[in-house]
């Protein structure tokens, strides 16, 4: 099945839906960024000027969804940070609103709805499980919070030493050594 467009030109279906995925803070700095497409933003630098003027096309604007340098994006923002994902210009904005609600929510959780920039640094390496967990290479794998989070929030207790991120054996230590 093809998907015709309004110009009359067609586009085949394809399970890469998501552009990319990132987290900006409220002076619109990266805080945690994920581009799939090696062809839409392929440098660091575009990544960085295209985050610059979506954080100020959006930052103050009361909108949910902006079309800029040819790309669907759409966003939410919570105190101090803005959750934005893009998807091409022909993607289905509903499809990429469920991706933003599962990372938003994912993410909520996670920090035990303390969603700041601070919390959110303390706790990086989970949100970026969250990111692997929503999204591989584009194709959206999950959007249900709740799943998304029990493979994120991995517990130290469960996992064996060797398979535990640098951030989790750092917080054991101190928790063995404070307790």
């Amino acid at each position: 099945m093809v998907h015709s467009t309004m110009e009359g030109s067609l586009f085949e279906p394809t399970l890469y839906i998501v552009k990319g995925m990132c987290i900006l803070d409220n002076d619109g700095n990266r805080i945690l960024a994920k581009y799939y497409d090696k062809n839409t933003l392929p440098t660091a630098k575009e990544q960085k000027a295209f985050e610059k003027n979506l954080f100020n096309k959006t930052h103050r604007a009361n909108a949910e969804i902006i079309m800029l340098d040819g790309l669907t994006c759409v966003y939410k923002s919570n105190v101090d940070l803005f959750f934005y994902v893009m998807g091409s210009s022909h993607e289905n904005e509903l499809i990429l609103q469920s991706v933003l609600n599962a990372l938003y929510e994912s993410v909520s959780i996670l920090l035990r709805r303390n969603v700041e920039r601070r919390v959110l640094l303390e706790n990086l390496d989970s949100v970026m499980l969250a990111f692997d967990e929503i999204c591989d290479g584009g194709v959206i794998l999950d959007s249900d919070p709740t799943s998304i989070v029990g493979r994120a929030a991995l517990r130290t207790e469960d996992v064996p030493l060797g398979e535990q991120t640098v951030a989790q054996v750092l917080h054991q230590i101190l928790n063995d050594h404070i307790l």
